[in-house]
C-alpha cells in the first residue's frame, strides 16, 4: 500500500503547479463552505435568540381577545391584575422570570420632528429588561417610581438629535379611544445592537404607562422567559386558564422557524454547487494526468499491473489531494470562522420587521457537527470524483496505450 502512495506522491510532483492549483481549489472550496455554514448558523442562532430575548419571550400570556398587531389598550383586551398573574407564573419551577408589560402605539415628537413608536410599559427591576439595562450608552435606567422619565433607543435618539436629559412629547392612544399627550424627560439611551428594534420602541415604568394609557391595573401580556425554552409546551399547558391564551415561542415565531428550515435547505444547495465545482477541478486534474501518462499506464499494464491496481494508484493520488486540500481548507475555514465569531460581520439595519430580528453585526458560529460533516463530505466527493479517470486508466489496453502514446 505504501508503494502506491509513494508513486502517487511522485506523480503529483511531476506537475507541481497543477497539483498545487488543484489542492488550492479544494482548500478554497472547503474554506468557503465552512465559513458559509458558520455564517448561516450564527445568523439564525442570533436571530432566534434576539427575537426571543427582545420581542416574544419564550411564552406570552394574553387576554383571549387580545390582538398584538393592533396594540389596543382597551380594558376588554387586557389582562386584569397582571402582577398577581405574573407572580403565579413565576412560581413555576421551569420559569426564569415572568413580568407584566403594557404595549401601546404612540408618536414621539420633538421640535418639528416626530416618529412613530411602540410604547412599552415595563417593570424596571425585572431581569427580563437586562438587555436594555446592560445596553445603556447614555444616562441611566428607569426607576419604578419615575413618573416623568422615558427610555429610548440609540437609533431613535440619533434620528431626532436627542440626548439624555432632553425633553420630548409623547402621544398615546388611550383605553377609551382618545389621544393623550405628555412631556417626558429622557432618562437614558440604550442599544441592544439591533437597530430595527431599538429605533421603534420607547420604555416607561409600567405604573406610569398604565396611568398614561388609562389602563390602570391592566397589562397587554405576561412576558415569560424560561430556564430551558424546550419546556415551553409543558409550561404552557400548566398555565392554561379561562379568558386567557398562552402562546409559546414556536407559535409566535412561525416565520422565523420556517426561515431556519429553509436556510438549511439553501445551505445544502450551496454545498452541492461548491463541491460540484471542486469535483470538476479534481476530475480535470486526474484526466489530464491520464492523457499525459498514457505510455506509462501502458508499460505498467504490460508488465503485469492489474486494472484494480491502476485504480488504486489514481485513488491514492486523489487521497493525497484530498488530505492536503481538505486539511488546509478546514484549518483556514476554522480560523476564518473563529475570527468573525469575535469581530462579527457588520450589516447594519437590514429593515426586517420584529418577526425576525437581526443584530446589526452577525457573529459566525461553527458547530463541531457541521465542521465534521463538511470535511467528510468534501473528502468523499474528492475520492468519488477520481473514480471516473481512474476507471478510464484501468481499462486501457497495453498495446493501444503504447501505440497511442507514440
Amino acid at each position: 500500500m505504501m508503494n502506491y502512495f509513494k508513486m502517487a506522491y511522485r506523480n503529483l510532483g511531476r506537475h507541481r503547479r497543477r497539483s498545487i492549483l488543484s489542492g488550492l481549489a479544494l482548500a478554497l472550496g472547503t474554506t468557503l463552505l465552512m465559513f458559509i455554514a458558520a455564517f448561516f448558523t450564527g445568523e439564525m442562532r442570533s436571530s432566534m435568540e434576539t427575537t426571543l430575548r427582545l420581542n416574544t419571550g419564550h411564552i406570552q400570556v394574553q387576554n383571549a381577545d387580545y390582538d398584538p398587531d393592533k396594540l389596543s389598550v382597551a380594558w376588554e383586551y387586557l389582562i386584569e391584575n397582571p402582577d398577581q398573574t405574573a407572580a403565579q407564573i413565576g412560581s413555576l419551577d421551569p420559569v426564569h422570570v415572568a413580568t407584566p408589560r403594557l404595549a401601546a402605539s404612540g408618536i414621539v415628537s420633538v421640535r418639528d420632528e416626530s416618529a412613530g413608536a411602540q410604547i412599552m410599559g415595563i417593570v424596571p427591576e425585572s431581569e427580563a429588561n437586562d438587555p436594555y439595562r446592560d445596553g445603556i450608552v447614555s444616562g441611566e435606567f428607569l426607576a419604578a417610581d419615575d413618573r416623568e422619565g422615558i427610555l429610548i433607543g440609540l437609533p431613535l435618539a440619533d434620528s431626532l438629535n436627542l440626548k439624555a436629559g432632553d425633553s420630548i412629547n409623547l402621544l398615546i392612544n388611550t383605553s377609551d379611544g382618545d389621544v393623550d399627550e405628555q412631556q417626558f424627560t429622557i432618562r437614558g439611551i440604550f442599544t441592544t445592537g439591533t437597530s430595527a428594534w431599538d429605533k421603534g420602541i420607547v420604555f416607561l415604568p409600567l405604573a406610569k404607562a398604565q396611568t398614561f394609557a388609562r389602563a390602570e391595573n391592566h397589562a397587554s401580556m405576561i412576558f415569560v422567559l424560561l430556564k430551558d425554552r424546550e419546556q415551553a409546551d409543558e409550561v404552557a399547558a400548566a398555565i392554561q386558564g379561562e379568558g386567557i391564551k398562552v402562546k409559546t415561542w414556536t407559535e409566535m415565531n412561525e416565520l422565523l422557524v420556517m426561515v431556519e428550515d429553509f436556510s438549511n435547505a439553501y445551505l445544502a444547495v450551496i454545498n452541492l454547487i461548491v463541491l460540484g465545482v471542486t469535483a470538476t477541478v479534481i476530475v480535470n486534474t486526474l484526466l489530464m494526468s491520464v492523457f499525459e501518462r498514457t505510455r506509462e499506464i501502458g508499460v505498467l499494464s504490460a508488465i503485469g499491473m492489474k486494472g484494480r491496481q491502476v485504480i488504486a494508484l489514481f485513488l491514492a493520488e486523489a487521497f493525497l489531494l484530498a488530505v492536503s486540500g481538505v486539511g488546509a481548507g478546514s484549518l483556514a475555514g476554522w480560523a476564518l470562522s473563529a475570527y468573525f465569531a469575535k469581530v462579527g460581520v457588520y450589516f447594519g439595519d437590514l429593515g426586517i420587521g420584529a418577526e425576525m430580528l437581526l443584530e446589526d453585526r452577525i457573529y459566525t458560529y461553527l458547530t463541531l457537527d457541521s465542521a465534521i460533516t463538511l470535511i467528510v463530505t468534501a473528502f468523499l466527493i474528492t475520492i468519488l470524483a477520481s473514480l471516473y479517470p481512474a476507471r478510464m486508466a484501468s481499462r486501457m489496453e497495453p498495446v493501444e496505450a503504447l501505440r497511442g502514446a507514440q
